[in-house]
């Protein structure tokens, strides 16, 4: 009888192999033996589990989308005003855990992935209008009727940031990354004030 626990350790310790198999190769273009073998369990068993390598890939982003969710709400909980709330969802967005390696690749494949898989493309696209919506609620105090647009600058910068990460071979700069957006930022913020 197996050990209660292990299909959920098993179920993890699988999807984190997808994110280190996916960064490995660059691709999705990957095969289920892979992701067993470095999770130390059989090919049979993943399928068990997961049922395919689609589903074993969405269910990698899924884990992706909770994380990053679970980041939010937690830097959310600390902030105060609106301009504390938009500093928690760039920090979030940029955590060093975030923008590990593994990630910023199963990110970029995960957005290649959406253009063929409506099922990886309705979880992106949750992810987006979430952080959209996140972005010009908090952003209308700040820059009224300029929400929408700020909003949508913002959210660009991130996903750019993690674009041109994944094309670098230094490690990531979370930091800075997040400095460059909080600066532009202020930019707008300042300019919606000067014409108040």
């Amino acid at each position: 009888m197996p050990k209660v626990g292990m299909e959920d350790f098993r179920k993890k310790t699988l999807i984190s192999a997808t994110l280190y198999t996916i960064q490995d190769k660059g691709s999705i273009d990957i095969r289920v033996s892979d992701i067993a073998s470095r999770a130390g369990v059989s090919s049979g068993l993943a399928h068990h589990y997961f049922g395919s390598k689609d589903k074993l890939i969405l269910a990698a982003l899924r884990h992706l989308l909770t994380e990053f969710r679970a980041l939010v709400i937690e830097d959310l909980s600390k902030a105060r005003t609106p301009r504390e709330r938009l500093s928690a969802i760039i920090s979030a967005s940029l955590n060093q855990c975030q923008f590990s390696q593994e990630n910023v690749t199963a990110w970029l494949v995960f957005y290649a992935h959406a253009q063929e898989s409506l099922e990886a493309q309705k979880l992106l696209r949750v992810y987006v209008k979430r952080l959209q919506s996140n972005l010009i609620y908090n952003l209308r105090p700040l820059v009224g009727h300029h929400s929408a647009q700020v909003a949508e600058i913002i959210g660009s910068l991130i996903d750019g940031i993690y674009i041109r990460q994944a094309l670098r071979m230094e490690k990531a700069n979370a930091d800075f990354a997040r400095k460059l957006i909080e600066d532009c930022l202020d930019l707008h913020i300042t300019a919606a004030a000067g014409r108040s």
